[in-house]
């Protein structure tokens, strides 16, 4: 009989887990290369992590759209910046495949606002926290999921810097890519436990 999961982690066990962060290949996309490299090895899965980063607004009424996209491989992530065309067609491309699994968590919103930057078709995308919930699971976060589900925290401090700066920094770069590791992670971990669909 399968041990049922924790449904919810405070916030003191959650602090007392180890870090985790991704250490793998990280391919900033900036230009044909690093474009082609992406599309690649995306397009040779069968399931990619995913996420978007957005510019925080700290003001009433102030918005943005996603700066850039992140998609986690078994071999990398690919950090797209979406000021470039080249990065919206590949997205759209990977979006619409119905044989590649786009895993994230509360992707609908992520797709709602990309698609105020660009057009696209979605087939087989996974949202992480509707799956958690059916689980059993009363939180359904990245953070809480990873905790709960896989055992380590991941952190938390680069979410609201500028992600439309010109240049990323480090630690907003191994942010950005471990919050997609991390979603392609959680989606094999449900997946080997049979509760993905």
């Amino acid at each position: 009989m399968p041990v049922q999961p924790a449904p919810a982690i405070s916030t003191e066990v959650l602090n007392a887990l180890p870090l985790r962060r991704y250490e793998g290949t990280v391919n900033f996309v900036a230009g044909p290369a690093q474009l082609h490299a992406a599309r690649q090895d995306a397009l040779a899965e069968r399931v990619i992590g995913f996420d978007t980063e957005t510019r925080p607004a700290f003001r009433k009424g102030e918005r943005y759209l996603p700066s850039i996209a992140q998609v986690a491989t078994a071999h990398a992530v690919h950090i797209l910046p979406l000021r470039y065309a080249e990065t919206h067609r590949l997205l759209a491309e990977l979006l619409a495949r119905a044989d590649i699994v786009k895993a994230g968590v509360a992707l609908a919103n992520d797709l709602r606002t990309l698609r105020q930057r660009f057009d696209f078709g979605e087939k087989s995308v996974v949202d992480l926290g509707v799956v958690a919930r059916r689980r059993g699971y009363a939180q359904s976060g990245l953070r809480n999921l990873a905790g709960l589900a896989l055992g380590y925290r991941i952190a938390k401090g680069a979410k609201t810097t500028n992600w439309a700066a010109p240049q990323l920094s480090p630690a907003q770069i191994a942010y950005a890519a471990t919050d997609a590791w991390v979603c392609r992670e959680l989606f094999l971990h449900f997946e080997s436990g049979g509760t993905v669909n």
